[in-house]
């Protein structure tokens, strides 16, 4: 129970749930009118069939315009299709014809990203829920307006809440950032756990890295949509606190990802040593922190207690100057550079955390972290545009998003025409002599189960059939055992909230509750009987033997999306390599044209050029990582399709490793470099065949490179990188068109000019 409480506790406080109180109500609270006041409940759940797909727009994190936007093209959208499916729903030949219209028009929405796919699926369900009873001619329109009426109370609704709990969302979404953040220091405390495999520990991160990366980026865009204008006012001030918070939780994130310690040499040269286990344990430590200060944060409470790291950080200190003193710095340097860049490494991210706990416990203070980084941080914001010339582009068979559309659409036509043939059928009339009334929810079940990717449309198939089996005997239970409506309505609430909540977290449980809900909705409009439960179940297990014979026509494999994915990640390596040795080269040329004296003029020139080099690297960071967790997600989901579907896995795996070695080892050496007075001769140039083997060229990285002095934290971060690189272009060239455009190379001759400085 104790284990079980902290994640029950995440959820409950997280913008999840938050939204999901907000989805439900305001959604339920035009039947429950219109039941009140009018004593109309059908009308009201007309009503609450529009905001119900206008409320599919309305998801937590991400710029709040992108959603208000999309909130709009739902009304509009979505009335359109109400009306046009109302129309046809009195007609068999019509509705046969529209739904597989829609259903390829609405799906081809996927092409906008998955605002578009929430978008397409909206209009889709309010399709399904309009064609659920025929409607006459006359009749449209009052529907429609109903629909429509709907849609706009959802949309007042929801704007009014963001505008009055814009700070709560921001707190909500930094708290869902900062326990990712936790999840990947204690994925890499298990490193310096001997006792733990290390191939598991690496798969164990690149999950976590990836999860946490979708939780900054979305932490991005919600908190950097408007930033503090010092104006002192309460408003500003806490701005100002999620601001310092950001910062701070991305400063986090880079002192961890500074480089890609060799632990396999730490576990082999200090096996019995007490340092692995302090370092293990101060990660725990700052994770347990984080995790402490996310749940204070997403409840809004000051920090009253921290766990502090201070006696592993001084019992590490203390190893390492027994290391020091038995001649472990002048046998092997670089092992103890190594342990040297560690230690640093967590006494930065302690800093760091005590200083993102001081934001909570003291969310007045005004002042920002980072003046200099806060003018441009709306270059981190992700920006979404929607072009007719994306969809008409990818009207091609050898589009993904086509092919998927086809797929729901040939998916959709046979649950019509299956259920129309039953319709017909003697025997089937006899037991069920109202099948028509539900076809919609096996066109339902299609359009929710269905997704691009085959290995999600399998395991949302089984989830989707088990949360409807377990809610189809929760109503049957719960018809037995009462019928009180005040019982029911509650349920209802409850169910719809955990429904919406849920369905980002835990597919199959979500899928409880939301069949839990259509069936005591359905109950309030017409008293189910058992046999009418019987009938959403048999329904659901008809659509998902539709979608997952769909899903095998016309599929799009994950295998098809790798070797671009990998080129996209080598790109954004390279681009990753070029902006950091340009900043690192920049700020040499700044130390040096103040040692000798330069004029006030150039001086501010040079300093210009260097922050906007740093933030370049910092974008370029930025996109590497989102990269990278595009190409891990779609490797993990390609290992979940048939193993006949599977290729080149040993690759690909391999791929993923070195490019995460890379992209951490020069995150380590750019601020060491850019310390430097000069980059000696052997560096230099294995830093140029770094740039050469990701542009697919030839290299002859030199032998040795310069260790003396304070170049010994270097020696370990450049060899790797070079390895890395080298193994890079080896396994691209082995990918079925995976070799990356080419491009300037980061170590030509033209550029070697402009990064020497």
């Amino acid at each position: 129970m104790n284990a079980s409480l902290p994640q029950l506790q995440r959820f409950i406080f997280s913008h999840h749930f938050f939204s999901g109180v907000r989805q439900a109500v305001g959604v339920l609270a035009l039947p429950i009118a219109f039941l009140l006041f009018f004593h109309n409940l059908h009308a009201g759940m007309v009503a609450a069939f529009g905001a119900a797909c206008v409320a599919i727009i309305d998801q937590p994190g991400g710029p709040r315009r992108y959603g208000t936007n999309g909130m709009l093209a739902a009304i509009l959208l979505g009335s359109l299709t109400v009306a046009l499916t109302g129309l046809a729903s009195s007609s068999t030949f019509a509705i046969l014809l529209l739904v597989p219209v829609l259903c390829f028009f609405f799906s081809m929405f996927t092409v906008f990203g998955k605002q578009g796919g929430l978008l397409g699926f909206a209009c889709l369900l309010v399709m399904t829920l309009t064609m659920r009873i025929p409607l006459a001619p006359a009749d449209v329109l009052v529907h429609t307006t109903y629909s429509l009426m709907g849609g706009l109370f959802y949309f007042a609704f929801s704007y009014a809440t963001h505008r009055i709990l814009w700070h709560r969302e921001d707190q909500q979404t930094l708290s869902v950032a900062l326990f990712a953040t936790a999840d990947y220091v204690n994925a890499r405390a298990l490193f310096y756990d001997i006792n733990t495999d290390m191939d598991a520990n690496y798969r164990q991160l690149i999950r976590a890295q990836s999860a946490m990366t979708e939780a900054h980026q979305s932490a991005r865009d919600t908190v950097l949509r408007e930033l503090p204008r010092g104006d002192q006012r309460r408003s500003d001030r806490l701005r100002a606190a999620s601001l310092n918070v950001f910062i701070d939780m991305v400063a986090l994130l880079d002192t961890l990802v500074a480089t890609q310690t060799d632990y396999a040499t730490l576990r082999r040269r200090l096996p019995e040593s007490d340092t692995l286990v302090f370092a293990r344990d101060a990660l725990r430590k700052l994770a347990a922190n984080l995790s402490q200060i996310a749940l204070n944060i997403a409840r809004d409470k000051r920090i009253r207690e921290r766990h502090s790291a201070k006696a592993e950080l001084r019992a590490f200190e203390f190893e390492l100057e027994n290391f020091r003193r038995d001649g472990l710095q002048a046998d092997e340097p670089e092992v103890y550079a190594l342990l040297v860049q560690i230690l640093r490494r967590l006494r930065n991210a302690a800093r760091l955390v005590d200083r993102i706990a001081d934001h909570v416990s003291n969310p007045e203070a005004t002042e920002i972290v980072d003046l200099r980084l806060q003018a441009s941080l709306n270059r981190f914001i992700s920006r979404q545009s929607w072009r007719v010339g994306s969809l008409t582009s990818n009207l091609r068979l050898d589009s993904s998003h086509c092919r998927y559309a086809l797929r729901v659409t040939i998916a959709a036509s046979l649950a019509m025409m299956v259920t129309t043939l039953l319709e017909h059928a003697p025997f089937v009339r006899h037991y069920v002599p109202d099948l028509s009334s539900h076809s919609y929810w096996v066109v339902l079940t299609i359009l929710v189960i269905m997704k691009p990717g085959f290995a999600l449309t399998r395991q949302r198939n089984g989830f989707r059939l088990i949360g409807t089996v377990i809610g189809c005997v929760l109503a049957l239970v719960l018809f037995h055992l009462t019928n009180n409506p005040t019982i029911y309505l509650l349920l209802l609430i409850a169910s719809s909230v955990l429904g919406y909540s849920l369905i980002q977290v835990n597919f199959m449980i979500s899928a409880v509750f939301n069949t839990l809900f259509v069936l005591l909705a359905f109950h309030f409009t017409a008293p189910a009987s058992s046999f009418v439960v019987g009938e959403r179940l048999a329904d659901t297990v008809l659509g998902c033997v539709l979608a997952l014979m769909a899903s095998y026509i016309l599929p799009w494999w994950e295998r098809s999306f790798m070797p671009s994915l990998a080129a996209a990640t080598q790109r954004a390596s390279r681009e990753m390599l070029r902006t950091g040795l340009l900043y690192a080269a920049l700020s040499r040329r700044c130390v040096q044209a103040r040692q000798q004296g330069a004029s006030a003029s150039n001086l501010c020139g040079l300093e210009s050029e260097q922050h906007e080099a740093e933030l370049n690297w910092r974008v370029a960071r930025k996109n590497m990582h989102i990269a990278f967790g595009n190409f891990a997600s779609a490797f993990y989901r390609m290992m979940d399709e048939p193993p006949r579907q599977q290729r080149n896995v040993a690759a690909l795996n391999n791929l993923l490793l070195q490019h995460h070695a890379l992209a951490l080892q020069l995150a380590s050496a750019v601020p060491i470099l850019a310390s430097l007075p000069a980059v000696p001769e052997g560096l230099q140039k294995s830093l140029d065949a770094v740039g050469r083997f990701l542009n697919d060229q030839d290299a002859d990285p030199p032998v040795s490179i310069e260790t003396e002095g304070e170049l010994a934290a270097l020696a370990y971060p450049v060899r790797q990188m070079v390895k890395a690189a080298s193994l890079i272009r080896q396994e691209m060239r082995g990918l079925d068109g995976g070799l990356p455009s080419a491009g300037t190379a980061s170590g030509s001759a033209s550029e070697d000019l402009l990064i020497r400085g």
